[in-house]
C-alpha cells in the first residue's frame, strides 16, 4: 500500500514538472518571438535577491579581416592567374576579347610573349600580351612618372658680398658656388654696391657665371631688388642643356681652328 502511494506521488510530481516545463519553455519563446533576437547562445543571470534570470547573449565573430594585399608591381605575372576569364589585349595593343586563362596561356607560349596585369578592378581583369623589351620600356616610363610626380625640395644655398670684394675671397666664393651647382643646388647671390666703388654689379654677375658656365646658367637672370643691392639665382643646367652647351662651345672651337688655318695659310703665301 505504501509502495501504490510512493509510486502515485512520483508520477503526480512528474507531471507536474513537465507542465511547468512547458510553461516556461512557451513564455520565453513567446518573448524570443517579440524581441525577434536571434541568438544560438544562452546565458543565466543569478542574482542571489531575485530569481534566475535568463537571456539571449549577442552573437559575436572572431573572425579577422583580411589585409589588403599589396599593389605588385608592373611586370610579367608568369602562369600563376587567379582568374579564370581574362579580357587580353596582344602586344601591337589590339582588344582580343574575353577568353579563358587557359587559352591566354596558349597565345602567349605560342608567340613567347608575357602576361601583364593592366587593371585588375574590372570584369573580366584585363591582361596583356607583350614582349620582354615593351615591359622595360613601359617600366622606365613608369619610374620617370613617378620620379617626375614626387620632385623633391630643392636646396637653396645663398652668398652675399659687396662690390669692393678683394680678388682672392671672389676665387673662394667661386669655387663655394662651384660645389654647390655640382650638387645641383640652386645659389642665390646677393651683391651689394660699395660707396665710392664704380664696379659694375650686372658684370660681375656674369664673370661669376663665367667660372661656373659649363654647368650652371641663371635661373634668375641678376635684378636690383632695392638701392644699392643686387641679386641672381644660379642653377645647374639640364641634360639637354648641357648636350645644346657642347655642341654650341664644340661648334665655336672648330670655327676658331679654321680661323686659325686660314690666317697660317695667308701668311705663309
Amino acid at each position: 500500500m505504501t509502495a501504490f502511494h510512493a509510486m502515485k506521488l512520483l508520477c503526480q510530481a512528474t507531471r507536474n514538472e513537465q507542465r511547468y516545463a512547458k510553461r516556461f519553455c512557451g513564455t520565453l519563446l513567446t518573448q524570443t518571438q517579440q524581441k525577434r533576437v536571434f541568438s544560438p547562445f544562452w546565458m543565466g543571470v543569478s542574482d542571489p535577491t531575485k530569481s534566475t534570470v535568463f537571456g539571449l547573449t549577442q552573437p559575436f565573430c572572431t573572425a579577422k579581416k583580411s589585409p589588403k594585399e599589396p599593389k605588385t608591381a608592373f611586370g610579367s605575372v608568369g602562369r600563376r592567374i587567379p582568374y579564370q576569364i581574362l579580357h587580353v589585349i596582344n602586344q601591337d595593343g589590339e582588344s582580343l576579347g574575353n577568353m579563358h586563362r587557359a587559352e591566354a596561356l596558349k597565345l602567349m607560349d605560342q608567340h613567347d610573349l608575357k602576361l601583364v596585369l593592366l587593371r585588375e578592378n574590372v570584369e573580366p581583369p584585363v591582361y596583356r600580351l607583350m614582349t620582354g623589351q615593351q615591359i622595360h620600356e613601359e617600366q622606365l616610363k613608369r619610374a620617370e612618372k613617378k620620379k617626375s610626380s614626387t620632385k623633391s625640395e630643392m636646396v637653396q644655398k645663398e652668398l652675399s658680398f659687396s662690390s669692393a670684394i678683394a680678388k682672392n675671397d671672389l676665387d673662394t666664393k667661386t669655387k663655394q658656388i662651384a660645389q654647390w651647382i655640382e650638387k645641383k643646388y640652386h645659389v642665390k647671390i646677393t651683391i651689394r654696391q660699395a660707396k665710392d666703388s664704380n664696379t659694375d654689379m650686372f658684370i660681375l654677375f656674369d664673370q661669376i657665371l663665367e667660372t661656373v658656365s659649363e654647368k650652371a646658367t641663371y635661373l634668375s637672370k641678376p635684378k636690383i631688388t632695392r638701392e644699392g643691392v643686387s641679386t641672381c639665382i644660379l642653377r645647374h643646367m639640364s641634360n639637354k642643356e648641357l648636350k645644346a652647351y657642347q655642341k654650341t662651345e664644340n661648334q665655336k672651337n672648330s670655327t676658331e681652328k679654321k680661323d686659325e688655318d686660314l690666317k697660317s695659310n695667308e701668311l705663309h703665301q
